[in-house]
């Protein structure tokens, strides 16, 4: 797989509307899509975690994807799928079936989570994977939902298979390995911020972007703050994102997207704030607290 694609800036990882019905609301997915590019964001994931990827049935989710890539294909945007499995063999399966699509740039692949592979496991899995796959790949890194760490030499060896062009870190804060993965970053080698608190401090350390739900709001300040890092205006960084760690913090006050799709559905942009189980929906405290501070965030200068 050629590595032909560089990821960089915001990207909205979409939840995934409900009617009252519980069948997919289309319209409002579109709806959103646009709204995240309008909002400075560039590009969008389809099916990620926030995606409630695994409650859809497989219909639901290539309508998801359809949605979204008819919507990139016309404004010129990145799109991202996420993919993968517990194992090698049925994620390569899922990742065949991005083949045909041009609008899709990459897959968002996760470390295999439960199996707990060693750190040599992990990077054959992406090297089988890779040699296959239609799209380049984008390590999903989230320890706390696979219980599988990488450290930053493990991460490195990632970046060095072709058909790897990045690593969406969520690691739960900033920890030794962040410091010397960026510190010494593999040419081509992308890092995304994906804890939504901590996305200013990655961007920081020289972080391209990140894949952000908290960005489903105040699109315009998480792009504002990508650009504000790699212009080096510190003073304004700072600023935003001490506003924008706050915000995120009250959205995930709750299992995500629960409290992000409360907030979209008070503001009249999605038709319920329904969730599937085992999710449920966020209480009203969280809604409040949360829109109490997207206030703030947008009474920012």
């Amino acid at each position: 797989m050629a590595q032909d694609f560089s990821p960089y800036g915001i990207h909205v990882p979409l939840i995934t509307p409900f009617a009252r019905d519980g069948r997919l609301a289309l319209d409002a997915l579109e709806g959103l899509a646009h709204a995240a590019l309008d909002g400075g964001a560039a590009g969008l994931v389809a099916l990620g975690t926030t995606g409630e990827a695994g409650a859809l049935d497989p219909d639901e989710r290539r309508a998801v994807v359809d949605t979204c890539a008819r919507v990139c294909r016309e404004r010129e945007a990145q799109l991202v799928v996420g993919a993968g499995g517990g194992a090698t063999a049925p994620a390569a399966r899922e990742l065949a079936g991005l083949g045909g699509r041009p609008e899709v740039r990459a897959a968002l692949v996760a470390v295999p989570a439960f199996v707990r592979p060693s750190q040599e496991g992990v990077v054959a899995h992406f090297a089988r994977l890779a040699a296959d796959s239609p799209v380049p790949l984008i390590v999903y890194h989230i320890p706390y939902r696979t219980g599988r760490s990488l450290d930053a030499a493990t991460l490195r060896a990632l970046a060095a298979v072709p058909g790897v062009i990045g690593v969406k870190h969520a690691v739960g804060g900033v920890d030794q390995d962040t410091i010397d993965l960026l510190g010494d970053l593999p040419p081509g080698f992308a890092v995304l911020a994906g804890d939504d608190a901590f996305a200013s401090p990655l961007l920081a350390l020289g972080a391209t972007g990140g894949i952000l739900a908290s960005a489903h709001l105040a699109t315009a300040r998480f792009a504002a703050l990508v650009d504000a890092w790699h212009r080096g205006d510190a003073t304004r960084a700072r600023t935003l994102g001490h506003h924008l760690a706050r915000l995120s913090t009250h959205l995930f006050a709750e299992p995500n997207p629960t409290v992000v799709k409360a907030v979209l559905h008070a503001q009249g942009r999605i038709p319920t704030p329904d969730v599937r189980l085992p999710l449920l929906p966020a209480s009203e405290e969280s809604r409040a607290a949360a829109l109490k501070e997207l206030a703030a965030v947008e009474a920012l200068p």
